[in-house]
């Protein structure tokens, strides 16, 4: 069973949009009150990190070569949408997802008062257990400085026997 074991690892990162608008999408929730982030869909980095993981171990990919900019029908589309296609693709050549977690690192909004919500909405999207956690850079780098959010991704898969 050890040979068929894979292992991905997922990151993404975004800046909070130019113009200041409010509402964020992150680890599947509606963080009304913070700070849009940009991107070609939601820019929800947690669930695209996760995404990049579970496509990675399946050597399917990343998110970019699945879900990319030149992939219209995907534009503005929510990170549990990609994280849940993502999570079928990878079904459909034969990997069975095991589990993944995803660390956020930013200054805010803080994720511990939600993490449980967020662990449920993005472990309905995968079909497979989803840890979440979160930390701050102190400071360093652009989410130290407060322009944005990057997540870190795993996730362990079981390949097809054979």
């Amino acid at each position: 069973m050890m040979e068929r074991l894979r292992t991905g690892v997922g990151t993404d990162a975004h800046t909070f949009e130019a113009e200041g608008r409010l509402g964020m999408a992150l680890a599947g929730l509606a963080f009304p009150d913070a700070p849009a982030l940009d991107g070609h869909s939601d820019g929800d980095v947690a669930a695209h990190a996760l995404a990049d993981a579970i496509l990675s171990a399946a050597r399917l990919g990343d998110l970019g070569s699945n879900f990319g900019a030149a992939e219209p029908e995907w534009a503005g589309a929510a990170g549990t949408a990609l994280l849940g296609e993502s999570a079928r693709r990878v079904r459909a050549a034969g990997f069975e997802i095991l589990n993944a977690a995803v660390q956020i690192v930013g200054n805010r909004p803080k994720i511990a008062a939600r993490r449980s919500e967020a662990e449920d909405v993005l472990s309905a999207a995968v079909g497979a257990p989803i840890s979440v956690s979160g930390t701050t850079s102190d400071g360093l780098g652009f989410t130290g400085r407060g322009e944005g959010l990057a997540a870190i991704a795993t996730a362990l898969l079981l390949a097809p026997a054979g």
